[in-house]
């Protein structure tokens, strides 16, 4: 399902705990084989995986507050 840039899919979760993304989700967001994605949870919200350059714009902003 897609509405103004906004999608939906749903994932299966495995024996041993593996989700598994839909092919289209993986296309779309170019995830890979291999890919490390972060994983936010949040109690009453649940889950979300931002973008794969997440994990570069965290530390940017991190090591951006320790200075000075």
């Amino acid at each position: 399902m897609k509405k103004n840039g906004k999608y939906a899919w749903t994932a299966t979760v495995g024996e041993k705990g593996q989700i598994v993304i839909p092919k289209q989700a993986r296309n779309l967001f170019q995830i890979k084989p291999g890919d490390t994605l972060l994983l936010l949870g949040d109690e009453e919200k649940g889950i979300a995986i931002p973008p794969k350059g997440a994990f570069a714009t965290l530390f940017e902003k991190a090591f951006e507050e320790g200075e000075g």
